[in-house]
């Protein structure tokens, strides 16, 4: 597999949009796995990701191997905790919540997960991750323990976005959380897009295609898509979208 960051990066100076289609493990089921592969092989997507702020199966690694049998995008992990490691991914989010203040995720489970990845032929791509409030409560600040940043003051994800930039981050990622009721307002996505030169990921709470494409024209380089899809297998089908559209 090809480099996954410099891609991005050449997708970034290209102006070309990327889209990752995010799968929680726990709500794959393996015995219609051919069915989501289909789906997913006619769909946009550039990037699958997996993972979830819970999981509770430990089926990762086969799903992965089944991707991985027809689908040739690249695998990335999105992990909630080191116990979500998989080394048949291609790559790995390393994430730090750095919209909290829990020192767990701030360096603690990536410390237990460093052993494991030192010893992997996995990507690391280090990630700033900044949960922004979406109208309800998420898995996702549920079990990190920490509060969102406010949805109507920007300048906060700013000076956020900036600091995991200067602290070395290769990516930030404005998340909604998964089954968030709103999207990142798209005031937010444009204002941290203008201080950033690294690329912006932004996913949560994201429920049709135009609001993706709202993403885009704000400034995101990569949107994400779970919920709407894990509901609807055929989100992209009617009418079929191409990220560049």
């Amino acid at each position: 597999m090809q480099n996954i960051y410099q891609k991005i990066l050449q997708s970034k100076s290209r102006k070309e949009k990327l889209l990752a289609i995010l799968l929680d493990p726990d709500k794959v089921d393996l015995q219609n796995i051919n069915s989501l592969i289909s789906k997913i092989s006619e769909s946009p997507a550039t990037h699958i990701f997996i993972g979830g702020s819970l999981v509770l199966n430990n089926t990762i690694d086969e799903i992965i191997l089944n991707l991985k049998k027809e689908i040739k995008l690249p695998i990335v992990l999105f992990p909630g905790n080191p116990s979500q490691i998989s080394v048949y991914a291609d790559g790995i989010l390393f994430l730090c919540l750095i919209s909290g203040r829990n020192p767990d995720f701030l360096i603690e489970h990536q410390v237990k997960a460093a052993p494991i990845l030192k010893k992997s032929n996995l990507e690391i791509i280090s990630t700033g991750y900044i949960l922004i409030e979406s109208g309800n409560p998420t898995a996702v600040a549920s079990v990190s323990k920490t509060n969102p940043l406010p949805r109507h003051n920007a300048e906060i994800a700013v000076d956020t976005a900036i600091a995991g930039e200067f602290l070395g981050n290769k990516l930030i990622y404005l998340e909604a959380g998964s089954g968030a009721k709103l999207p990142v307002p798209l005031e937010t996505i444009s204002l941290v897009s203008k201080n950033l030169e690294i690329p912006l990921i932004v996913g949560g709470g994201i429920k049709s295609i135009q609001e993706i494409q709202d993403a885009y024209i704000a400034g995101a380089d990569l949107v994400v898509i779970g919920t709407a899809f894990e509901n609807d297998l055929n989100f992209f089908t009617n009418p079929n979208l191409s990220p560049n559209d």
